[in-house]
């Protein structure tokens, strides 16, 4: 099972992040995840929210370019070792990882990592049949 990533384009100016922060607060929208990828004039930034269909309609509503795509994410043993053990069945599935990144919510005692991959229900399939727990953090 994989569940959805918000991902909104940003202009590099003081403001904007907290504009689209503001605008899913007051949509209802929970945020669980975030991350941003910038460079000079602008960023991606990627959310795992709640409801990311209802987030990205307030995003477009308000002009906004943004996207929910499929991702991934995981437990990984919070120990010396923990991500190279999940590294080691996303290689043996044969799987391409597009980019990842970590954040810390509270699921367990384990850390979680989220991967973009180009198929996120083989993905799925693959790795929970490797036995490791899948996430969901809201479709």
């Amino acid at each position: 099972m994989y569940t959805k990533q918000l991902s909104v384009f940003l202009g590099n100016k003081p403001g904007r992040l907290l504009e689209v922060c503001r605008l899913l607060g007051r949509a209802g929208v929970d945020i669980k995840a975030a991350n941003i990828a910038e460079s000079k004039d602008f960023g991606i930034l990627r959310l795992i929210v709640d409801k990311c269909d209802e987030a990205l309609a307030a995003l477009k509503a308000a002009s906004f370019s943004a996207e929910c795509t499929p991702i991934v994410a995981v437990e990984v043993p919070d120990r010396p070792g923990g991500l190279a053990q999940i590294l080691e069945a996303i290689e043996k599935a044969g799987l391409n990882i597009e980019y990842m990144y970590g954040f810390s919510i509270r699921h367990s005692d384990d850390a979680l990592m989220v991967f973009r991959f180009d198929d996120a229900e083989n993905a799925s399939k693959a790795l929970a049949a490797a036995g490791i727990c899948i996430v969901t953090c809201g479709k």
